[in-house]
């Protein structure tokens, strides 16, 4: 993918994403018209058409994006050389804070999922279900190592803490009293404490 910048040196694709991630924070996927996003962008629809094959794979994108970067965490907290409980409370933690950083990506992607064509939508639910899978594995880990309790399935205890982790967008500000971290930890500590035998 050509890298073509502007003055300043940003990528268009950069430049593209920004704008339309801006567009469907402030109106809505369905909302926004290509036309809008290119001219926020000071790029042509062509441009647009050349990086992203339609409105619908900037959508993909903008999750996409973001859900790279926790995967990549995730894996660097699962494979370090650390107790199991240090490993699922700074997992646990971080994606806290990662979605809270990329709150406008997260919160366009869980209004305007269902916008995605059948077939990006079964790429993010894969996407989706292998972050959730490696989370899992860290708590089936500590379960059978007898760090954490069995009595709670791993699939339940994935399930809350995600709920949880979706729902940042419709409540956290960032003029609010806590600040992404705190909440992180308040949340990392809460998911510990239902594991604890």
């Amino acid at each position: 993918m050509p890298r073509t910048t502007d003055g300043d040196g940003t990528p268009v694709p950069q430049r593209l994403l920004a704008a339309a991630t801006r567009l469907f924070a402030e109106r809505g996927y369905d909302r926004t018209s290509v036309q809008e996003i290119v001219e926020a962008a000071g790029v042509t629809k062509g441009a647009l058409y050349h990086y992203f094959g339609s409105k619908d794979d900037l959508l993909h994108e903008v999750y996409a994006r973001v859900l790279r970067v926790q995967q990549e965490r995730l894996d660097a907290f699962a494979d370090a050389d650390e107790p199991i409980e240090r490993r699922l409370r700074g997992a646990a933690a971080d994606v806290v804070v990662t979605t809270i950083d990329n709150l406008d990506d997260a919160s366009i992607f869980f209004r305007s999922m269902h916008h995605l064509s059948p077939e990006k939508n079964k790429q993010v639910r894969a996407e989706r279900r292998r972050y959730h899978e490696r989370f899992r594995a860290l708590v089936e880990e500590g379960q059978q190592a007898g760090v954490f309790t069995k009595e709670i399935p791993a699939d339940l205890v994935v399930d809350y803490h995600f709920g949880s982790v979706h729902h940042l967008s419709t409540w956290y500000r960032p003029d609010g009293p806590l600040t992404p971290q705190e909440v992180a930890d308040h949340l990392a500590d809460l998911l510990l404490r239902a594991l604890r035998p």
